[in-house]
């Protein structure tokens, strides 16, 4: 048994060592269940298109540049958006010791 221990502990410390084993508590994935990952997708689209339509009108507003700043920051902020979710949904890049 004390070989099959060796190899255990040996596992255990080469999984750590890759990040595969994480503790119960500290997930940083996907929320769990349809309703969460959609009601995040939902936030990440909507905060950034928020924050873009917000500032493009700011902008547009103190330049006194009515619609192109706006326009242009409502793009962005559509972008952003989308981007966060596809990082939210593509796996994670693995670093190759």
């Amino acid at each position: 048994m004390n070989e099959r221990d060796g190899f255990e502990r040996r596992l255990q410390e080469a999984r750590a060592k890759r990040g595969l084993d994480q503790p119960a508590g500290s997930q940083k994935g996907l929320p769990a269940g349809s309703w969460g990952v959609g009601l995040r997708a939902g936030i990440e689209v909507a905060s950034a298109l928020a924050v873009g339509v917000g500032v493009g009108i700011g902008l547009d507003r103190w330049l006194g540049t009515w619609p192109w700043l706006f326009l242009l920051f409502f793009v962005a902020g559509s972008v952003a958006g989308v981007l966060n979710v596809y990082r939210m949904f593509s796996p994670p890049k693995r670093r190759i010791d």
